[in-house]
């Protein structure tokens, strides 16, 4: 549905008139004709606001598609892909407020960002789960 696009185009590119079905479609209700670009399997289970509300940034998964003249699926989406970030969370996650910033990056030496990110995990108290169920349903 729409409300998934619209969560984080009411931020960003959110006069873009490329959007302008995705809007329509929100407010109309009706679906968008479109091609899907990341397509996860039908008992595939994902939940973007528990990603991006802990400090995920869209970057993690869909790249800089401010940069895509056409969006293609950046990185594999396969279940291998996503336990990496889950058994490694310090290495994706970073302040919530900065997710949509495509163009973010740390400005200090390595030792600080890893620093960095261990805060952001502890702070937030992140252990995402590997238990098959929390993705397979």
């Amino acid at each position: 549905p729409t409300q998934t696009c619209m969560n984080c185009h009411t931020q960003i590119h959110k006069e873009s008139v490329k959007l302008a079905p995705v809007r329509e479609s929100y407010a109309t209700g009706l679906p968008v004709m479109w091609k899907k670009v990341h397509d996860l399997p039908d008992y595939s289970y994902f939940n973007h606001a528990a990603h991006v509300n802990r400090g995920v940034s869209c970057v993690s998964c869909h790249g800089r598609i401010d940069r895509m003249p056409v969006v293609y699926q950046h990185e594999k989406l396969s279940m291998g892909w996503c336990l990496e970030c889950h058994r490694n969370p310090d290495q994706f996650v970073r302040d919530p407020s900065t997710v949509t910033d495509l163009g973010w990056v740390f400005e200090g030496d390595k030792n600080e960002e890893r620093q960095y990110h261990e805060y952001w995990v502890e702070l937030h108290q992140i252990n995402p789960s590997q238990d098959c169920s929390t993705c397979h349903r």
